[in-house]
């Protein structure tokens, strides 16, 4: 759902999706091939919220800020399921693994690696390449190539979502059994009966 508040009302490009289950509120400003997963909430009530192009807010992210700070994902920063944006700036290329918080004014250098389930303390500043994790959270070493190469093309996979999203997705009425027409579900099916013993 997008809100208006304080008469200001989220600008989202045309080739981003934001789930109808995902909140967007106020000062928000979505830029080109984004993609907000259902549950996500972006409000922008006591400051503001940027997300450059080819972003992604998983499933159950918040994105918050205290009075007059703005929240910015650079270019395709990559925010993970259940993530926690307070206030901080995520670089360019970043990937912040999932159930992460991340604190007030924490600056994230470009192409930084989060790990899951980290806690950044507010006011802390990374240099770009840093991979980060633990709480509290700590630069463990450089991000290699190898590391940005695999980020990038998850992100990629997130880039073309929206356009999925808007062209294949629609609400249905779940089926009753598997269709002759969907071997692939029924491949499913069967390896779950073996695992299941």
């Amino acid at each position: 759902m997008i809100y208006k508040l304080k008469g200001f009302i989220p600008v989202v490009h045309e080739t981003s999706f934001v789930h109808p289950q995902a909140t967007v509120t106020g000062n928000v400003i979505i830029g080109k091939h984004c993609y907000i997963g259902p549950g996500a909430a972006l409000r922008g009530d006591w400051g503001g919220i940027v997300l450059e192009d080819g972003c992604n807010v998983q499933e159950n992210c918040t994105i918050h800020m205290f009075p007059g700070i703005t929240v910015l994902l650079k270019e395709g920063a990559h925010i993970g399921h259940g993530a926690v944006i307070h206030g901080a700036t995520i670089g360019r290329n970043c990937l912040v693994g999932m159930n992460s918080v991340i604190m007030d004014n924490v600056q994230l250098g470009d192409e930084c690696i989060v790990g899951a389930l980290s806690f950044l303390k507010e006011g802390e500043v990374f240099e770009p390449r840093s991979l980060i994790v633990g709480n509290p959270a700590k630069k463990i070493k450089e991000v290699t190539d190898e590391m940005i190469s695999w980020k990038t093309k998850g992100t990629q996979l997130y880039q073309s979502l929206p356009n999925e999203m808007m062209h294949e997705w629609e609400a249905c009425e779940p089926l009753r059994e598997i269709p002759a027409d969907r071997p692939e579900q029924e491949k499913l099916y069967e390896n779950w009966k073996k695992l299941k013993g």
